[in-house]
């Protein structure tokens, strides 16, 4: 139960991190990409540049995979 609390914080932690980068940098966030469906439904998806496409389907999930991958290093090296 701890390594799953572990690597949910490193994760989120790393998520805040990531979100405060793409605002930064004008790029659309999950947060933004919800907002333009919610507004203007699937003619959302045409307000979209290929960096914001790029951004949430391939490089939000892979900087979360690797918050997971930082998370279960901390683990291991706390507790083994």
């Amino acid at each position: 139960m701890l390594k799953i609390y572990i690597v949910g914080i490193t994760i989120l932690l790393i998520a805040i991190l990531a979100n405060g980068l793409v605002i930064k940098l004008g790029v659309k966030s999950w947060y933004d990409f919800i907002s333009l469906l919610s507004n203007d439904g699937s003619l959302g998806f045409n307000k979209l540049s290929i960096i914001d496409y790029l951004w949430l389907f391939i490089g939000y999930p892979f900087v979360l995979g690797f918050g997971y991958w930082i998370g279960d290093k901390i683990y291991h090296q706390i507790f083994t």
